[in-house]
Order: C-alpha cells, then structure tokens, then sequence
C-alpha cells in the first residue's frame, strides 16, 4: 500500500455527525404537526384525552423553543434559534413515539409512558446542550429541563393522580443517568490532555456559528515546537511590484480561519510585495496551532534579506517521470525549484519526511531547494504520502533527476510575467481569498506556474486546464495552494467540483495571457530560512486525539443504551413502588 490515511484525515470524516439545522419555521410546523396527530389519535382512542396532544407535546414545544436561547444567551453561550427549534421538535418526536406504545398497546400504563418519555428527553436536551453551548452541566440543567418540567404541569390535569409524583423521579433517574454519560464521554481527553472533550465541541461549534477562534487554546494545549524549512524566490523588475514566491512546509489547516487554515492568504498579506504562496511537504500534523504563528514564518523569511544574491539567468524548465510522479523542474538564478504531481492519480499530502529528505539532498549543489506538492488531484479518499512507499521513492527518484541537471543546463536571461486575478467565486464554491496568480517565466522557453487559492482539484481539472494552457506557453502546471478556508467541516471542497472546468479554464486563460503580455527582465534571489519553533499540531498528539475521539465515537452507543436500560428499569421499578 503506498499511503495510509493521517490521523487528520480520520477526524475529517467526523464530519458526516455534523449537520446544519433547518430555519426554525420549519421545525415548529413539524413540531405543530406530530402535537395534532397525537391529538387526533388520542381523542379517536379516549374522549378524556381530550386536548393532550396540545397540552402535552405542542405548548411544552414551543415554550422549550422559545425559552432555550434566552435562557444560554444570558450565561453568555450561543445558540440560535434554528437549533433551538430543532431540539425542541426532534424531542418531541422522542416523546410521541414512546407515548405512542402507551396510547396504542399499553393505555393502562399511558401515564408511565409519558413520564418516561419526559424523563428521557430532559437526559437528551441536557446531553445536547453541554455538547453545543456550555460543557458545564450544572449550567445546562435548567434550560434542559424546560420542556419536561412544561410537560409535567400540563399534563398533571389530564393523566391519574401518580403521573404528578412519578414524572419528577423520573426525570431525576434520567437526568442521573446522562449526566454519568456526559463525565464518561469527557474523561479520555481530559485525561489525556487534560482538556474537556465538550468544552472543545462547544469551541468548535462556537466557531462555525460565529468564527470563534477558542479552539487554538486546546490545540496550543497539545501542540508541538518544530523547526521547519521555508524557501523563496524574490524576484524583483525595473518599475515594477517585487514578487516573493514561497514554500511553506507547513500545513495550511486544520479547518476554516482555524490555526493557519488561511495561510496562503494571511502570509501573502503581512509583506509589501506581491506573493505566491505554495504548497509544501506537510501533513495536518504541522497545522499551525494559531494564526499568531504565521508571525514566525515572516520574521523568518525577513532574516534573509540581507543574504540575498541576486541572478539574472535561469535555465529552460523541464519535466521528469518517474513511476506515477510528474515533476516539472526549473533553475531559477541559485534555486532549484521543482513541481510535483501525480494526477490523474491522487495528488494529496506529502509527509513532511519526504519532503525534508530531498531539500536536504538538495543541498549537495546550491543551497535553496524548492520542493512543491502541486496538490492538484483529490481522490475518492483523503491520503497522505508516507516515507518508505513506493510513491515516496518516486518523489525522491524524480526529486533526485531533477538535482542531476544542475550544471548540465544552459542559463539564459531572465524574463518573467506576473498577474493576480480575484475570482467571482466564493469559499463554498471552493475558492479561496486570493483567487487566481499566475507567474510565467521566459527563457527562451515560456513556463507557466499556476496557483489557484483552493484546496486540491476534482480529478481530471488539471489536465483540462493545463491542455488549453499549453496552447499559450511552451510548459505549465496548475497547483492549489490547499486553503482550509473552504472547508469549515468536510474535507472535500475540490477546485472544479462546485464550479464548471470551463469556467475555471477561461479564467486561466486570461491570467495566462495577461502574464504573457506583462513580461520584462528580471533578476532573482534564492533564500532559504528556517522558522524556529513553530508550534505546530504534532504527529503523536493528533494520532493520540483522533484515536481517543474515534474510540468515543465507537463505545458512545453501547454506553448510552446500558444507562438507558438502566433507566428504563429503575423507572418501572419506581412506577410500581408509588401505585
């Protein structure tokens, strides 16, 4: 096998349990729905049932709806109105459905089954809250207990004389029971990492409801020092902005404005030149843990300005084979700068290992070796090239040719072309903040380098865009600078697979030809700096989070259904002693 998937790219695929809530509208018109059905059923069944479908699922509905978010905004949490109305319907669902056994198969035990079921969705308001607006559950339980304690009261008319002192017990076995669930789901991580695994959800959530940026407590919590190479060509042009292209070999992640998930975006904005920012060898194990660490990759790359040497050649560029790894190589003044794909076949993340081992065999014949993922082809799963696969051996055996022209190609005078287009597309669409740059190169031989602010390509996009491209310059590659500002969940939001290729071409082609028409001579400058004790998320803390994450996610079920078997039992148990 030639990669294996990161311990990142398992807890991308959590994402399938987030979802987005419906406008509340919607959810109350359910909610109104199920109250009449049981209304209608329970007057056909008992004409002294009259109004329970009313009393006991439609007012408690709307009172839970109605109170919930007041009740957390005035603790200073969030919570919007859609999930409010959403937990407030999908509770009553709960408890039409196991009031339903007693209206239809058990109508002498009607009043158990109702305080059962407003037992059961105050342990399921309760879990739901400390889950998405406060990991404190002492600060949940009365906005958990609205639309139980509702219930009670209204339903206390119509129901026999034990339903008043049952249903509070009831509610006290339930509420018992999910509140030991809850410490079970927190203790792994608070263990491991001694942080509350709710706490986080509720920073993630925080996060998508309005951009909160608490989460990089916890991962500056797990984080790690690491000393990372940065490598950049200055190119500067008579009458003219400079350009700075760079390679980062860290990871533009984890998600949205979290970390450095706006990277490429946020590092081009802290200089005063144009810039073009790469994507490196780095897995989500060196996701910055906070954007204030991009502060440490500037002050880096400045610390090299004044080493500068600057060159007025380069050589033609040109393209290597080796296995399933495409490499388009060029000489640049003293810089070696290499492009890599593997598209058609995936083109995801290269471990950082890879990626260090050939800047370091590199440095055998200059010392500035730029080394790209052009991260241009999504497969069908999220992997990452590890060393010691075959794949790995290909980047390094391409890697390796590439080194071997050093002095065997001709240097001609330098002439670049350089433009950078915004596009009209959004972060949904898969398109981040810079949109479109593109840098040609002329040697004699023009070389188109394209980078498109997204985070990786629908298969086959590469070579859509590269085939019209070729018909304007002599070689090319298209790359993605892989911005996790279009993934605030899922880790699929692929260039070309929101927006149609051919719109994506006529882009390109115009960014091509504006680059051609922007030539002039040029000179440029190789640097390679080192970023000192970046903090990053490390490899062993996030297999450790991930693997303690997954492990919740499995036995979370199996637990949940013993505490409530649990108190199912002790509630029949109680029934029984109070008649």
């Amino acid at each position: 096998m030639d990669s294996v998937p990161g311990s990142a790219v398992r807890m991308e695929k959590m994402s399938k349990y987030i979802f987005t809530a419906p406008r509340w509208p919607a959810s109350l018109i359910i909610l109104i729905i199920l109250g009449l059905l049981i209304e209608f059923l329970s007057r056909r069944l008992d004409p002294s049932y009259e109004w329970f479908g009313l009393l006991a699922f439609i007012l408690p509905g709307f009172l839970a709806f109605l109170l919930t978010r007041p009740l957390i905004i005035i603790q200073n949490r969030q919570m919007t109105w859609n999930r409010s109305a959403l937990l407030a319907v999908s509770c009553t669902l709960f408890s039409c459905l196991i009031t339903l056994i007693g209206l239809i198969f058990l109508q002498d035990l009607l009043d158990l089954c109702y305080a059962l079921s407003l037992g059961f969705i105050f342990g399921v308001r309760l879990l739901v809250l400390v889950s998405i607006a406060d990991y404190r559950t002492t600060r949940m339980v009365f906005p958990a207990v609205i639309q139980s304690l509702a219930g009670w009261l209204l339903v206390s008319f119509i129901l026999p004389d034990p339903f008043l002192v049952l249903a509070p017990v009831l509610m006290i076995f339930f509420g018992t029971g999910f509140t030991i669930l809850i410490w079970l789901i927190d203790r792994p991580l608070y263990r491991a990492f001694r942080i509350r695994g709710l706490k986080f959800l509720n920073a993630f959530i925080a996060h998508l409801t309005d951009g909160d940026k608490g989460m990089e407590d916890f991962f500056r919590g797990i984080g790690q020092e690491a000393w990372v190479p940065q490598v950049s060509i200055f190119f500067q042009r008579e009458g003219k902005k400079d350009l700075i292209f760079t390679i980062p070999n860290v990871h533009p992640g984890p998600m949205g404005e979290i970390g450095g998930g706006n990277l490429p975006s946020i590092l081009r904005g802290r200089f005063d030149e144009e810039m073009m920012v790469a994507h490196g060898c780095a897995t989500h194990d060196y996701n910055l843990v906070s954007e204030s660490e991009i502060d440490k990759i500037v002050d880096a790359v400045n610390e090299t300005r004044e080493q500068l040497k600057w060159h007025t050649t380069a050589g033609v560029s040109g393209r290597i084979q080796a296995g399933t790894v495409s490499l388009l190589y060029q000489r640049i003044g003293d810089t070696l700068l290499m492009v890599s794909t593997r598209s058609p076949d995936k083109t995801e993340d290269i471990d950082f290992g890879i990626g260090h081992a050939i800047i370091c065999e590199g440095h055998k014949i200059t010392p500035h070796i730029g080394f790209i993922d052009a991260h241009n082809c999504l497969g069908e799963e999220i992997d990452v090239i590890l060393p010691g696969t075959r794949t790995a051996h290909e980047y390094f055996t391409a890697a390796s040719q590439a080194m071997d022209t050093w002095e065997k190609v001709p240097l001609f005078p330098l002439k670049i072309g350089y433009v950078h287009l915004p596009l009209p597309y959004t972060r949904e669409e898969g398109i981040g903040d810079i949109g479109l740059q593109v840098l040609i190169t002329d040697t004699g031989k023009t070389t188109a380098y394209i980078l498109i602010d997204g985070n990786n390509m629908a298969q086959g996009v590469r070579e859509r865009i590269r085939d019209e491209v070729l018909t304007l310059v002599d070689e090319a590659e298209i790359m993605t600078t892989d911005t996790h500002v279009v993934n605030t969940i899922s880790g699929k939001n692929p260039v070309g697979f929101r927006i149609s290729p051919d719109d994506i071409v006529s882009h390109v082609l115009d960014g091509v030809e504006s680059a051609l028409d922007d030539r002039s001579d040029a000179r440029a400058a190789g640097s390679s700096a080192t970023c000192n004790g970046v903090i990053i998320f490390g490899s062993d803390s996030i297999a450790q989070l991930a693997s303690i994450v997954n492990t919740i996610l499995v036995y979370v079920v199996p637990i949940s259904a013993g505490m409530l078997l649990l108190a199912v039992v002790l509630s029949v148990i109680a029934y029984m002693v109070i008649t």
